[in-house]
């Protein structure tokens, strides 16, 4: 593995310790062991505090797929924390992906819905005659303007509260394609409300 350290008074000891020897072909092994050992027990106690009791096969499957990213990533740390808190992110993310499927492991994935006076509740036309012609001009932009795939991700994420990374899982894509999906459906979206005279405010994605 070939990896660009930060300059030498960028990074404690103890950081630029875990760097170098990660990044030796003679002391990866004990390094990455160590590490892994860190990761593991890291994710265990997120778990436990999270929730509650533990969960075994959770915190192996956190802190390989933490390791993995770690070791892909090993090259982009500049020492802007210790190394061993930059370490951490990584673990705490796969946890809140674990935790996430595992909530949503049984349960059937709702892509019809029917919360919209709910979510667009202060970011649309006051009144309401004017609420119901929108929730209309709106309903009709998802069905009409939208291509299925599209449809079925806006309503999943944004309308049923399924987590990116769990429906990423059950479709067998990624987040990022995911993201990209959504953010075209809304821009198509916004675009067919505009054309009836309507706007819908601007989200961040």
């Amino acid at each position: 593995m070939t990896v660009v350290l930060p300059a030498p008074d960028v990074l404690d000891q103890e950081s630029a310790e875990w760097v170098r020897t990660l990044a030796s072909p003679l002391d990866s092994d004990a390094a990455i062991a160590r590490l892994y050992d860190l990761l593991l027990r890291a994710a265990r106690f997120e778990i436990h505090r999270r929730r509650g009791g533990f969960h075994d096969d959770l915190a192996y499957q956190a802190a390989d797929d933490a390791l993995t990213a770690i070791l892909a990533k090993l090259d982009t740390y500049r020492g802007a924390s210790r190394f061993t808190t930059w370490a951490y992110k990584f673990v705490l993310l796969e946890v809140g992906v674990r935790l996430r499927k595992r909530a949503w492991e049984g349960r059937e994935i709702p892509l019809e819905g029917d919360a919209l006076e709910t979510r667009l509740r202060g970011r649309t036309p006051q009144g309401a005659a004017e609420m119901g012609e929108f929730l209309t001009a709106l309903r009709d932009g998802i069905r009409s303007a939208l291509t299925p795939h599209q449809r079925e991700v806006l309503v999943a994420i944004t309308l049923n509260d399924v987590p990116i990374d769990v429906l990423a899982d059950r479709l067998g894509t990624t987040r990022g394609a995911l993201y990209k999906t959504l953010h075209d459906a809304r821009h198509k979206l916004r675009a067919h409300l505009a054309a009836g005279g309507f706007a819908l405010e601007e989200e961040s994605e």
